[in-house]
């Protein structure tokens, strides 16, 4: 029988750290509510919904949100998985460490790669969409991709300097961010629909209107305009196990993090599908919505005008902020996770961490740097398949997780009063498992995804080169794992 450890003091948490081999240089200063800011600031329903509303209205009409319901069910699934060895080994690196710790740190490596890619790749699409779609619209500007360019790069240093500066600060801001993300939507949500109401411009009638895709052949088929609006729920609803990365900067981890990770995937499901309706119901003329660069910023100012769009474009420009100041963050925590086991490139400089500060600078900057690089070497399409290539690591990596968990649960101690789902782990891990198939298969299927797919194999073929360089030359670094492994399992 599995038997239960108890939850350590306050006080021990450094001491499960260096029980598992490292020495706890990272300040505990999140709080709880900070901890689920984290993983909702990635998730953010605002900036999800925002950056891809127009692919719903566009693939298939306004009735496609209600695959949102399949989708937050299906990730749901996902996050109960993930908060059971979040529960058990909240150490930076997520999938990384637990499966370097619970399989072997050759298989653990790829894990850490490919949440890497997903990190980066996700901080790429925020700041970029934020840049494009929200602030370049704010200041009433031209669409014109360098300048776009220019503010992204922009965003990214500010967040890189408030992620330096301090965690505490870091979380402060992002809290903040949350905070004004969850009371927007809300706002927007009903000041929507009683426009709608009072004005009668809008319809309910929306919510089962195919629109553009009225007639489409392939609605129906395989990889067809249904199946690829899924990408809405799927490349929303991510990010929420982000709270793990940050779990060694957590006042009380073992339970703190996997509410995190329940709780903000419970809120964003319900809050993303009120605000879905609520932007729907409120499309005057829907042909004319669809075909605009900005489908949400037009349905604010068509229904509540120019100064109140101003008001609630600023407030989701903040959500974007904060979205992006969390990817990064825990985007460089992998990079310093990886780098203190010397699994990856650089790792004498990346693993450092500033004694004032007490946040690893230089992993930070890196994160930074290579976003500036690619914003300034990839060209338009490839900037954007790039970008697009970051919905198919999520699903990648949380399918590998739930098959690990599967592997391993039996052997796995459990948390005196950490989160637990007890008998129906294996009912629920099967049914993730299945649903990572299956959104692994609706991201993959549609013919856009195609050079997506090349993106995602040519980073794993980069990862594979890298890998088998530790193997030939620095093999040591991927036959042990530090401290005591016991400390997880019986």
């Amino acid at each position: 029988m599995t038997k239960a450890l108890p939850v350590p003091d306050a006080d021990s948490y450094d001491e499960f750290c260096e029980d598992c081999g490292y020495e706890p240089e990272l300040k505990r200063t999140l709080s709880s509510f900070q901890m689920f800011a984290v993983s909702f600031a990635f998730i953010s329903v605002a900036v999800g919904i925002f950056g891809t509303y127009d692919d719903v209205l566009r693939n298939s009409g306004p009735v496609g949100i209600w695959t949102w319901i399949i989708a937050a069910a299906g990730q749901m699934l996902v996050a109960l998985v993930i908060a059971q060895f979040a529960g058990r080994i909240p150490l930076i690196g997520t999938s990384y460490q637990w499966a370097s710790r619970l399989a072997n740190p050759k298989i653990g490596w790829f894990f850490g790669w490919v949440t890497f890619c997903y990190l980066f790749t996700g901080l790429m699409a925020i700041d970029s969409a934020m840049s494009s779609t929200c602030l370049v619209p704010l200041f009433n500007m031209a669409p014109n991709e360098v300048t776009a360019r220019t503010i992204t790069a922009v965003v990214m240093v500010i967040q890189a300097v408030v992620a330096i500066a301090s965690t505490r600060l870091m979380g402060l801001v992002n809290s903040t961010a949350v905070a004004i993300e969850l009371t927007i939507v809300v706002v927007l949500a009903v000041a929507l629909l009683v426009a709608v109401a009072v004005t009668g411009h809008g319809s309910v009638d929306n919510l089962t209107s195919r629109g553009l895709a009225a007639g489409a052949t392939n609605y129906f088929a395989f990889g067809g305009g249904l199946m690829a609006v899924m990408i809405v729920g799927l490349g929303t609803l991510v990010g929420f196990e982000s709270a793990v990365n940050m779990s060694e900067e957590a006042k009380d981890p073992f339970r703190s993090v996997p509410r995190a990770i329940v709780v903000s995937v419970a809120a964003a499901s319900v809050l993303g599908m009120v605000f879905l309706i609520a932007l729907t119901v409120a499309i005057e003329n829907v042909p004319k919505v669809s075909a605009a660069g900005s489908p949400v910023a037009m349905i604010m100012h068509d229904q509540l005008g120019t100064i109140t769009e101003r008001i609630f474009l600023t407030a989701i420009a903040i959500a974007f902020f904060g979205g992006g100041l969390v990817t990064l963050t825990t985007c460089a925590r992998m990079i310093f996770g990886m780098s203190r086991d010397n699994r990856f490139p650089a790792s004498q400089l990346l693993r450092r961490v500033n004694h004032r500060t007490q946040t690893p600078i230089p992993a930070t900057v890196l994160a930074v740097v290579m976003g500036i690089v690619v914003l300034a070497v990839l060209p338009g399409n490839a900037l954007l398949n790039l970008i697009t290539a970051g919905t198919v690591f999520p699903a990648l990596t949380y399918g590998m997780i739930v098959i690990l968990y599967l592997s391993v649960r039996k052997r796995l101690d459990r948390q005196e009063g950490a989160f637990d789902i007890g008998r129906f782990e294996t009912p629920v891990s099967i049914a993730a498992l299945v649903w990572s198939i299956c959104s692994l298969v609706a991201l993959l299927s549609p013919a856009s995804a195609r050079v997506p797919i090349m993106i995602v194999t040519g980073l794993l073929v980069v990862g594979g080169l890298y890998f088998a360089y530790m193997m030939t030359f620095n093999r040591d670094v991927l036959d042990h794992e530090p401290g005591d492994l016991a400390v997880f399992s019986h």
